[in-house]
């Protein structure tokens, strides 16, 4: 049986004017753009970093260097992991504007941190520091963002947050990499600590307060996690999301050495990887208004082809751009539907829920960036990480399905049976009736 759908006990907002809901919604994206720069320009960069950094390494092997600087990937993803659900759980009773502003002022600092780390080991635990706000500020700008958007919108207002990150791929990224590629690696962060100071500035200024809510406690949000469908949304969010991350993090070497492009190519590579992950995720948010599961149902599938044919002609320059482009446009689309999930089976615990999507997309970050390591390591080349993600993504799908048979089988009253909180109850049970019909008897 379906409990009833849930909100937020937060004091509602004033009504605000259209252009006022813009900028607030500005605002909370610039945050975003400052954090898909800092998250994902290290991408383009890995070779210069690893020359910096590893010398040593690098003068025996570029192969090993390469692959042991994505450490610095994975730790920011272990940030984020251990960040999300800490301190999102920790603050779900505070205003929500000012926590905004201390997570983006603690950027700037863990930022500043990364660019003048003198060694490998300092610079892995600057990422690290750096990340740790990552999951709190999205989930608790997506709940802000939702409140704005007002109701039957709330996978827009999810996509129109974590469309700063996927517009910082089209302009930030390959920008702060051509500076970086110029003038250093360390002065791209320094780029990226200046956006974080601005988008600092920006939600002070721009984004009106909203209460928290007064009755959450620790022990309150932490109970979503007795919920398996939460746990089966996790699951698709980390394993399946970190397809992406393994072909991603080696963009740079499967540019340059497997299709043989200058290093010049990769910031337009990075503009083709963010163009398809920003009109992917604004598709995908209208998709999870529609059925956040029947969205992940539906895309995962054409993902794992795209990575698959990506992996096929990633030696010729023209279609290695096409199924980048694809690859993001489809990965992107999937994460406001695996937040909006998230947010449906959560039950009361709305805030952690938000930001629990953020470690799963992190977990699958650094398991991409690893698993993507170990395939070059062992001498399988700079192809071989689009496969690993493949196998990931089918393993997402899997987990899918699987959430929606325990789902069918809790409607019709099964010994596995547990409530589920869903924002619209009859979407979900068209899920359900879809992939599932029920056979008719003759009788």
């Amino acid at each position: 049986m379906r409990a009833s759908s849930t909100s937020s006990p937060s004091t509602p907002v004033p009504t605000l004017s259209p252009l006022r809901t813009r900028t607030a919604l500005l605002a909370l994206a610039l945050g975003g753009f400052g954090i898909g720069a800092t998250e994902f320009v290290a991408m383009g960069l890995l070779p210069q970093i690893a020359q910096d950094l590893l010398p040593q390494v690098w003068a025996a092997s570029s192969e090993q260097a390469i692959a042991q600087s994505g450490t610095l990937i994975s730790a920011y993803a272990l940030g984020v992991v251990v960040g999300a659900p800490t301190i999102a759980a920790a603050v779900a009773r505070f205003p929500r504007r000012r926590l905004l502003v201390i997570f983006t002022a603690a950027f700037t600092i863990g930022t500043i941190l990364s660019a003048v780390a003198p060694t490998f080991e300092l610079a892995v635990v600057a990422r690290f520091i750096a990340a740790l706000p990552h999951g709190a500020y999205f989930g608790i700008a997506a709940l802000v963002a939702a409140q704005l958007m007002g109701p039957g919108k709330r996978g827009q207002g999810v996509a129109l947050v974590l469309s700063g990150l996927t517009v910082a791929n089209v302009i930030g990224v390959p920008l702060i990499t051509a500076l970086g590629q110029q003038s250093g690696w360390r002065v791209a962060y320094l780029a990226v600590t200046a956006i974080f100071a601005a988008a600092t500035l920006a939600v002070a200024l721009l984004v009106p307060e909203q209460q928290g809510d007064a009755d959450a406690t620790i022990r309150r949000e932490l109970s979503a996690l007795r919920r398996g469908q939460v746990w089966f949304a996790l699951g698709i969010g980390s394993i399946g999301f970190g397809g992406f991350f393994a072909v991603y993090t080696y963009v740079a070497p499967l540019l340059t050495d497997v299709a043989g492009l200058a290093e010049s190519v990769v910031p337009w590579a990075l503009v083709c990887v963010g163009v398809g992950m920003t009109v992917g995720n604004f598709v995908g948010g209208v998709l999870a208004d529609r059925g956040s599961l029947r969205a992940v149902l539906r895309m995962f599938p054409v993902f794992i082809l795209a990575m698959a044919g990506l992996a096929l002609t990633a030696s010729t320059p023209v279609t290695l751009f096409l199924f980048l482009f694809l690859v993001g446009a489809l990965a992107s689309a999937i994460s406001p539907a695996i937040q909006t999930r998230l947010m449906d089976v959560a039950g009361e615990s709305q805030t952690l829920a938000a930001a629990l999507n953020h470690s799963a997309l992190n977990i699958g970050n650094s398991m991409g960036a690893a698993l993507g390591a170990a395939v070059i390591s062992a001498g399988l080349g700079f192809v071989a990480p689009s496969w690993v993600g493949v196998g990931l993504a089918i393993a997402g799908l899997l987990l899918a399905l699987a959430s929606l048979a325990v789902e069918r089988r809790s409607q019709r009253g099964g010994p596995t049976a547990e409530p589920v909180l869903v924002a619209d109850a009859d979407v979900e049970d068209a899920i359900v009736e879809d992939a599932f019909p029920t056979p008719v008897h003759a009788s």
